[in-house]
């Protein structure tokens, strides 16, 4: 027994392989799997790529954006970049009002901040409590980038305030702050309209309605 184990391959000389059966072949990689792989690494991308790959997939969703309809892009490929930029720009816009000199409190950067985005966080989190299936930053995304009318808005409203500030400057600003918030308020639900429960879009659609009224409001009663 102890001379059968000192020798574990005895018998194999005694393996007859035919010749007609191939006993060679090809042990190379395939490499289509490591191509395919390569095509959607970005760790040998230039940064000047990079960035502008990133700003491209911004911008088409600011498009989408601009004409609202059922579409899976912003839940798809979602990103904070877009509403960063936009919560950023429209804090800046509003920093500054008259309620500053008379030491009321006027919307701060940081109050306008804080306020789009805990407001976001609070209807996502409203939309997940009523069994809606987008996760948590498909939503945020998805309400950032639906603050780009209002954040249009407040633009127009300050070059008309460079003019005038009377009644007529402010019948136009209601008038473009309204349409805004409507846009606003039309494409974010026409992207979350699928995700919701049937019976309960209006319970996941009024919060919405309250968020961008808030923040029309604060752009209507700015005055510098």
């Amino acid at each position: 027994m102890a001379a059968e184990d000192s020798r574990p391959f005895v018998g194999l000389s005694d393996v007859y392989v035919p010749e007609d059966i191939p006993v060679e072949g090809d042990i190379a990689v395939p490499v289509g799997s490591s191509r395919r792989d390569d095509e959607f690494s970005t760790l040998d991308e230039p940064v000047k790529e990079t960035i502008l790959r990133d700003l491209r997939a911004v911008g088409n969703k600011f498009i989408h954006v601009l004409y609202p309809q059922r579409s899976s892009v912003l839940l798809r490929d979602w990103d904070l970049w877009g509403p960063l930029l936009l919560c950023v720009t429209l804090a800046l816009l509003l920093q500054g009002g008259a309620a500053d000199s008379n030491q009321q409190g006027g919307p701060q950067f940081a109050e306008v901040f804080v306020i789009i985005w805990f407001g976001s966080i609070v209807i996502t989190l409203n939309s997940k409590l009523l069994g809606g299936t987008i996760s948590f930053f498909q939503s945020l995304c998805v309400l950032g980038y639906c603050i780009m009318p209002l954040t249009a808005a407040m633009v127009v409203c300050r070059l008309v305030l460079l003019g005038s500030s009377g009644t007529v400057s402010f019948a136009v600003r209601l008038v473009v702050v309204t349409a805004s918030f409507g846009w606003s308020t039309f494409a974010s639900t026409a992207f979350l309209a699928d995700s919701q429960p049937p019976n309960r879009k209006a319970l996941v659609v009024y919060p919405v309605f309250l968020f961008y009224f808030v923040i029309g409001w604060m752009i209507l009663t700015f005055s510098p």
